[in-house]
C-alpha cells in the first residue's frame, strides 16, 4: 500500500544544490557551536532551519542523554523536522558531536525561500516527510504513554497522537521499559502516565494539553484576521487549505479532533485515482496537510468552533469553545458528518473501552485474536471489516437491512462475501452491552423473529448513519430537512458551493446532495477556492 516518505536514507542522498546553499547564506547567519551543544530540545519551538557546513549532529534520547540513532547529520545535510512547516515544536533532542558550523535560517525566511524555489522545497519536504515516517514506524518520539491498555485517558491520547501522525512510544504498565522511564521522571511506575521528555508528567492528560506541548495547539491572537476560515480538517477542508494557500490567501484550517476527519480513520482506500495499490485515508490527507503548510496555510487543532457570527463591518467571527475568537473575510464549511450514536443502554460508558467509532492500527490492537463486531453497511464499515480481519480472530458485520447499503462499493461487498474471516448478518442489531470496566459481551437480536443471543466480544465498532456537523452555524445558512447545508441553485447562489449567506461556502459531506466519497470531497475543496477568491477580492 502506498505511503509517503518510505526510505529516509534514499531521500537524504539528494543534497541541496550550490545555488540553494547560496540562497540560505543570503537569508541566514553562519554559526559555530562547540561539541556537545544542544541545538534543540523537545517542546522548544522548531523555528529555525540549520544547514550543516561542517561537523556532526546527533539525535539524543531525552531519558538517557545518549545517542539515540546510529545515523547522524553531517555536511550537506540539514536539521529540521515536519513541525517546522507549521511552527510546531521539536519532538527530539539534537546535539553537536564535534565542533559544528551551520547556516541558521529563521523559519519565516526559510518558508519564503521554499515558496520562491520549488526545487529546494521539494527536497526539503521530501526529507522531512521521510523523517516523520521513520519516527512513526519505529515509535520514536519524546511522547511516552504508560498503561494505554489499562487507562481510558491514556488510550485517548494514543488515539489522538496516532490519528494526527504524532510519534509516540507506548509501554505496558509494569513492563521494564515503563518502570525505567517512570523512574527517570520521578513518577510512580505502577500508575498509568503520559510523559513528555524527561521532566514533564502530564497531569489529567487531554489531547489539548499534549497538543500544546507539541506546538500544535498554539494560541492565536484574539480576533486575528484571515482571508478565509476553513472549518473542518477532512479531505474537503485540507484540499481547500492547499488551494487557498497556493492562491496566496491567508487561510486557517480549524479541526476539533484530528486532521483527516472520518477519511483519516479509513485503513485502505482503493478507488482513489493514482493509487492502484490503495492508500490509507490518514496518509492521503497527511500529504495534503504538508502541501497546505508549504503554501503557508495554518492549522489550529484540536479546536472546536462553537459559534459563527456575521460582523456588521463585513466578514465573520468564529468563536472557539475556549472563548477565543478569529475573524475571516469568508468561511468554508467542511465539517463533514459524524456517526450517529445508537440508542443502546451503557453505550457512553463503554466508549473508548470496547466501543469505537474508528478502525485504525490503534483500535486493531485492542481486538487482536478476538471476536470483533462492526455495526453498519456502508463503505466505512466494509473497509473496517477488511482491515480488522487481519488481526481479529473473526469479524462479524451486523447490517440492519436485508442487503449492504447503497453507499457500499461493489468491489468491497464482493470481498467481504469472499473473506472467510468475515461473516455478515443481515437483519440484525445489538440491543445490550455487557461488562464491568471494559466491554465483555453484547446481545444480538434478529429483527425478523425477535430472537436474541449473547456473543462474547471485547470490541464493537459503530459505523452507521451520518449526522452533519452544522449546529455551530448559528442559523446563518439554510439547511435541508436532515441538517445538511443547501448550496447553489437551491439557495440562489451563483456558485455551486455558495450558501444562502454570501461569503459562506460549503463543501464535502456536509453539503446537501453531495457525493459522499473522498475523491469528490477533495474536488469540491479544490474548486471552491475560485468562487471564494472572487468573493474575497471583491
Amino acid at each position: 500500500m502506498e505511503t509517503i516518505g518510505r526510505d529516509l536514507r534514499e531521500m537524504q542522498r539528494i543534497p541541496l544544490t550550490a545555488s540553494h546553499v547560496d540562497a540560505l547564506r543570503a537569508n541566514g547567519i553562519e554559526r559555530r557551536y562547540p561539541a556537545e551543544t544542544f541545538l534543540a530540545r523537545p517542546g522548544e519551538p522548531a523555528d529555525r532551519f540549520l544547514y550543516v557546513l561542517s561537523g556532526e549532529i546527533e539525535v539524543v534520547n531525552p531519558f538517557t542523554d545518549k545517542r539515540h540513532l546510529a545515523s547522524t547529520l553531517g555536511p550537506t545535510q540539514f536539521m529540521a523536522e515536519i513541525s517546522f512547516l507549521n511552527g510546531g515544536n521539536w519532538s527530539m533532542a539534537m546535539r553537536t558531536v564535534s565542533e559544528t558550523t551551520v547556516i541558521d535560517v529563521p523559519r519565516l525566511q526559510m518558508l519564503r525561500l521554499m515558496s520562491d524555489i520549488p526545487e529546494m522545497s521539494d527536497i526539503v519536504i521530501t526529507v522531512l516527510a521521510a523523517r516523520r515516517r521513520r519516527q512513526l514506524d519505529s515509535g520514536d518520539g519524546t511522547l511516552v504513554l504508560i498503561g494505554e491498555d489499562d487507562d481510558r485517558a491514556v488510550r485517548r491520547i494514543a488515539e489522538f497522537a496516532s490519528r494526527n501522525r504524532l510519534p509516540y512510544r507506548s509501554y505496558a504498565l509494569g513492563s521494564p521499559e515503563a518502570v525505567a522511564v517512570a523512574t527517570s521522571c520521578a513518577t510512580d511506575p505502577g500508575r498509568p502516565a503520559v510523559i513528555f521528555g524527561r521532566d514533564i508528567v502530564v497531569a489529567d492528560p487531554t489531547p489539548e494539553k499534549v497538543a500544546r506541548l507539541l506546538g500544535l495547539n498554539r494560541d492565536l491572537v484574539n480576533d486575528e484576521a484571515f482571508d478565509v476560515l476553513i472549518v473542518g480538517g477532512g479531505p474537503a477542508g485540507v484540499a481547500a487549505g492547499v488551494y487557498a494557500g497556493a492562491e496566496g490567501l491567508h487561510a486557517l484550517v480549524i479541526e476539533d479532533i484530528a486532521i483527516g476527519g472520518q477519511a483519516g480513520t479509513s485503513s485502505r482506500i482503493e478507488n482513489y485515482m493514482g493509487f492502484p495499490t490503495g492508500i490509507s485515508g490518514a496518509d492521503l490527507v497527511w500529504r495534503g496537510e504538508i502541501q497546505a503548510m508549504k503554501f503557508g496555510t495554518r492549522f489550529a487543532m484540536p479546536r472546536r468552533v462553537a459559534k459563527l457570527e456575521h460582523l456588521d463591518e463585513g466578514g465573520f467571527c468564529a468563536t472557539f469553545d475556549n472563548e477565543q475568537r478569529v475573524r475571516g473575510r469568508a468561511v468554508v464549511v467542511a465539517t463533514g458528518v459524524q456517526y450517529r450514536r445508537l440508542p443502546i443502554d451503557r453505550l457512553e460508558e463503554f466508549e473508548g473501552a470496547g466501543v469505537y467509532y474508528a478502525a485504525t492500527e490503534n483500535e486493531a490492537r485492542y481486538c487482536a485474536n478476538a471476536e470483533t463486531v462492526i455495526i453498519g453497511g456502508g463503505n466505512s464499515a466494509g473497509q473496517a471489516a477488511m482491515f480488522l480481519s487481519r488481526s481479529a480472530r473473526h469479524v462479524r458485520l451486523l447490517v440492519r437491512g436485508t442487503s449492504p447499503a447503497s453507499s457500499m462499493s461493489s468491489y468491497l461487498s464482493s470481498r467481504l462475501e469472499a473473506d472467510a474471516a468475515i461473516s455478515i448478518e443481515y437483519g440484525a442489531e445489538i440491543t445490550a452491552l455487557h461488562g464491568a470496566d471494559h466491554l465483555e459481551a453484547v446481545t444480538i437480536r434478529t429483527i425478523a423473529d425477535g430472537r436474541s443471543r449473547t456473543l462474547a466480544t471485547c470490541a464493537v465498532f459503530i459505523m452507521v448513519g451520518a449526522a452533519p456537523n452544522t449546529g455551530w452555524l448559528s442559523d446563518l445558512v439554510e439547511l435541508d430537512a436532515n441538517g445538511f447545508v443547501r448550496t447553489g441553485d437551491a439557495v440562489g447562489s451563483p456558485s455551486p458551493y455558495g450558501t444562502s449567506h454570501p461569503g459562506i461556502f460549503a463543501v464535502g459531506d456536509v453539503r446537501a446532495n453531495s457525493v459522499k466519497r473522498v475523491a469528490s470531497s477533495v474536488g469540491e475543496g479544490s474548486v471552491v477556492i475560485s468562487s471564494l477568491w472572487a468573493y474575497v477580492r471583491g
